[in-house]
């Protein structure tokens, strides 16, 4: 018979967490891990649509708010305080009508476009490539280019490439060196079209899949830049899509996007962004979740055609899509972001790590005033929003190893539907410490965590946890600090037993020391 002596202060923390809530049983393998979590996981996306590139990002060199090279300072400095990884550009479903020559050169002599796609409203192209390369060194990030696919040609997508990439004698290089950037740029991540199953050209797999393979033989390496093609993938579950080009063309390509969108109501009004009860939060997060069966029925046509996993799927465009804000453009998709946000965030998140072997790079969108942004601005004032500390929190996992686990969940039960309470994910990072993501779903009873640390000596546990009042609370301009991070001290290690009450809706970020 084997004895164990609590102390009793971990005794009593043991009892005080079992009447809280239904525990949940947690192994955690830290001497397992060998998938790598890519911090290109981390990446986010930002479209010319609303507010996103003009006044979230630009202002102008003649503005007011504090600015480099007409590039706002203090969205820079928050997004480099995340640690931003890459940065997807310039659409979405404006990439497909927009041709990059109109976007370089001095910007009195650009040519202005209606963005026929988000609002109507005129594109002056004074945001072109040099800006965005420009706003990528200052983030410290690498950038992502969708080429246009759908109305633009084969030589048009080529010569961007030249042109930002070349370093020898060539019309398009010399044209770069004409418009002042004698260097040119490391762009590794070039996208072909974007949903071009839809806004991109309503095409079919067959033809696409064709029109891929071109595009991806005329855009070519120069100097030691190496491309990283990534075709546009599927629509949510559109299997024949993956199916047709993971048959046709998988050895052509780097990379395979996947879209997926989380929307509360299809019919009608999508639903608000601060304004829903806990049904329409329990649909929300059991939407979001389906996120991991997609991977899952994707990855596994693609291991099909490509068993080495030498082609990495990236959703390129995930998060929520909720109604615009009341007032405001409905072609500016500007909507709040709560804390219900910020657990969507860690559960995707979560689940894009456990599926890293397959999942090398995602981007959410967008980054600033659009959909699930990070960032809200409105003249010179800027504000955090949930899902900002979700990221931050989980920057200890790029680059890190992912540590198996098993989780036996307690269940979040509503209406007679159920989904597991508790949503996990565990690395190890290049020091050996340990990183704990642990996410209570529920939004009205504690769970209690009871982990088994396998296969290290934990020697201490601290922690940080992103929760608030209310699932609906948010920040605003005039309360920006509603939702956001603070300390957590409810968990306990007693040799490698750990001990965590989790808190109704919360994310909990633990750092264990070995």
């Amino acid at each position: 018979m084997r004895i164990v002596f609590l102390s009793c202060m971990t005794a009593f923390f043991l009892l005080c967490a079992s009447a809280a809530g239904a525990q949940n049983k947690l192994i955690v393998n830290a001497d397992q891990g060998r998938e790598i979590i890519s911090k290109h996981i981390y990446g986010h996306f930002s479209e010319h649509l609303g507010h996103c590139i003009y006044g979230g990002y630009w202002v102008g060199e003649e503005s007011p708010i504090p600015n480099t090279r007409g590039i706002r300072n203090d969205v820079v400095q928050a997004l480099r305080d995340l640690r931003i990884p890459n940065l997807r550009w310039p659409g979405g479903c404006f990439a497909d009508e927009y041709h990059w020559r109109d976007g370089i050169g001095p910007r009195s002599e650009r040519p202005k476009m209606v963005n026929t796609h988000w609002g109507g409203v005129v594109e002056d192209n004074s945001f072109g490539t040099h800006e965005f390369l420009d706003l990528c060194e200052q983030l410290g990030c690498e950038p992502y280019i969708c080429g246009n696919a759908g109305s633009g040609t084969v030589e048009e997508m080529s010569k961007w490439v030249e042109y930002i990439t070349s370093d020898g004698e060539s019309p398009m290089a010399n044209l770069r060196r004409q418009n002042g950037r004698a260097e040119p740029w490391k762009v590794k991540f070039w996208g072909v079209g974007n949903e071009n199953w839809g806004c991109g050209g309503n095409m079919t797999a067959e033809f696409y899949t064709d029109q891929y393979r071109r595009y991806a033989t005329f855009c070519r390496n120069y100097g030691d830049n190496r491309l990283q093609k990534i075709a546009g993938g599927p629509n949510s579950s559109d299997y024949h899509w993956t199916e047709t080009l993971m048959k046709n063309a998988s050895r052509h390509m780097q990379g395979l996007s996947l879209h997926y969108y989380t929307v509360p109501n299809h019919w009608g009004k999508k639903g608000s962004a601060t304004q829903f009860d806990e049904a329409e939060y329990f649909t929300t997060l059991e939407k979001a979740l389906l996120i991991d069966e997609l991977v899952t029925k994707h990855a596994t046509i693609m291991d099909r055609y490509d068993p080495q996993k030498r082609v990495g799927l990236i959703p390129d465009e995930w998060g929520a899509w909720y109604d615009v804000e009341p007032g405001t453009n409905p072609g500016f998709l500007y909507q709040q972001n709560s804390l219900r946000d910020a657990i969507l965030a860690a559960v995707t998140l979560n689940i894009f790590n456990a599926h890293c072997d397959r999942v090398t790079m995602a981007n959410i969108a967008q980054t600033v005033n659009v959909l699930q942004a990070m960032i809200l601005t409105e003249e010179e004032k800027m504000l955090l929003t949930p899902t900002y500390w979700t990221f931050w929190l989980y920057q200890v996992h790029h680059d890190a190893t992912l540590l198996p686990v098993s989780l036996t969940s307690g269940k979040y039960e509503l209406n007679g539907r159920t989904m597991d309470a508790v949503s996990v994910s565990a690395s190890k990072d290049a020091a050996g410490k340990i990183h704990l993501a642990l996410v209570n779903l529920d939004p009205n009873r504690t769970q209690t965590v009871e982990s088994e640390l396998r296969g290290v000596n934990a020697k201490s546990v601290s922690g940080k946890i992103l929760t608030a009042e209310k699932i609906t609370d948010h920040n605003t301009f005039e309360r920006p600090d509603v939702v956001g991070v603070k300390d957590f001290k409810d968990a306990r290690l007693s040799k490698n037993t750990l001990s965590v009450r989790l808190p109704a809706k919360s994310v909990v970020m633990l750092e264990i020391e070995p």
